[in-house]
């Protein structure tokens, strides 16, 4: 027998919800099945199994928040569960025998006691210890329950399975147990009207957990944000006229996040601010450039890091890119895959945002926000105007630390070296 452990979810994370179970009690596993799934508040994890044999008992249910080294389950061993089933058989056998030479050719009636007592006690040696309790709860005979489990074990979901077949006119009325009432609601929701329809979802744990950082950065960063916008004519040139070459190339797609990432880069350098981190009364000025992208996934907002993306060239920092964005999306992502990062960038602009103001991912203390590409008029001189693919660029700073006057020219170079594409071969 062992139990089934919360593993260890790395330093920054002591606790996790149980997602959902992969198996039920009585199921047979093998060393090394998935047996359920774990959300954290960056990850969702998987839980194996560390030895062959039987689920015997889940002690903790989908939706239960775990500790680290918490015991959720146990698996027994098979042998064990096999032998304890055939245990029951052969009392009831011999009862049965010994009635018959007692009674002289009437075994029916003295057999019949000891043969029930024989095959309850042999259907509570097959049972889960949660089927036990569920069954002594409602007041149902384990010996009248059907197991679905091929070596005969009961589990809870057989339990639920014979209370719900029996006619509730036909169950004793002291076995019926009382209706449970769900706990009344704290207090009205907003907007919800007596009579009309409203649904209650508990969130999960990674939404809260994004609430709780993003209401965090509010209540402790100095957050404010500054705007520009950038011509994006040069790179939607370059790719134009790059993209089929740079694909059958590089095998991958030029898209735009490799150009704002080395534009990023090649601010930070200038303005190194944007790259540090307050740690007390101290700042921490990091000397690399671990790039957080943020994507958007089902089960909400991920940012992973490329690292020394300053070192990458730029397909290898859009292969990086495509790469972690699947694994976001198949929700796959590693812890270190998520940890760390100096700076953020997000894009607002794939989901059709023209102007917004991005959160800081503390404790950072930049987040560079990208936005739809529109064509607007645009005043070339006095004489002259143009409609030019216009993109909005925000830039969200802690200013406990930077300067309204840094975190402009911060964004002005951007705005620069994303106007003039060459200039990243040197600067980014």
């Amino acid at each position: 027998m062992s139990e089934i452990k919360v593993p260890d979810l790395g330093e920054s994370i002591s606790e996790g919800t149980i997602y959902k179970w992969l198996v039920k009690e009585g199921d047979t596993v093998g060393q090394g099945d998935v047996l359920a799934e774990l959300e954290t508040d960056k990850v969702n994890l998987e839980i194996s199994a560390e030895e062959d044999g039987v689920i015997s008992s889940i002690l903790r249910q989908a939706g239960e928040n775990v500790a680290v080294g918490e015991a959720i389950g146990i698996i027994g061993s098979a042998d064990g569960a096999a032998v304890a089933g055939g245990g029951g058989k052969p009392e009831a056998t011999s009862a049965a025998a010994g009635g018959s030479a007692s009674d002289g050719g009437k075994p029916e009636a003295a057999s019949a006691p000891a043969a029930s007592e024989g095959a309850v006690a042999g259907t509570a040696a097959l049972a889960s210890p949660g089927a036990r309790k569920l069954a002594r709860e409602r007041g149902i005979d384990l010996g009248e329950v059907s197991a679905r489990d091929p070596i005969g074990r009961i589990g809870q979901a057989d339990v639920n399975g014979h209370g719900a077949a029996v006619p509730e006119a036909a169950a004793p009325a002291a076995a019926r147990p009382e209706p449970v009432k769900p706990p009344a609601p704290a207090g009205k929701a907003p907007h919800a009207e007596d009579g009309k329809a409203t649904e209650r979802k508990r969130m999960s744990r990674r939404r809260l957990t994004i609430a709780s950082r993003l209401v965090e950065a509010q209540q402790t960063a100095a957050m404010l944000t500054t705007f520009n916008e950038v011509d994006m004519t040069a790179i939607l040139d370059i790719r134009k006229r790059r993209k089929d070459a740079f694909k059958e190339k590089h095998e991958v797609g030029l898209g735009f996040m490799s150009f704002f990432t080395k534009a990023v880069i090649g601010a930070l350098k200038a303005y190194p601010l944007l790259n540090a981190e307050i740690d007390g009364e101290d700042l921490l000025l990091k000397k690399y450039y671990d790039i957080g992208i943020a994507v958007a996934a089902k089960e909400g907002l991920v940012v992973p890091v490329v690292r020394d993306a300053d070192r990458l060239s730029f397909p290898e920092i859009e292969r990086k890119i495509g790469e972690l964005a699947s694994k976001a999306r198949a929700n796959t992502l590693s812890l270190p895959e998520l940890q760390g990062g100096t700076f953020t960038i997000t894009n607002g602009g794939v989901f059709g945002s023209l102007l917004s103001t991005p959160i800081l991912n503390t404790p950072q203390v930049g987040i560079l926000g990208m936005h739809k590409i529109q064509l607007r008029p645009i005043a070339l001189d006095e004489e002259r105007t143009a409609n030019r693919p216009m993109m909005y660029v925000a830039l969200s700073y802690d200013h406990r630390i930077v300067d309204g006057s840094e975190a402009v020219g911060f964004l002005v170079k951007v705005k620069e070296l994303l106007e003039d594409p060459e200039a990243l071969l040197l600067e980014g």
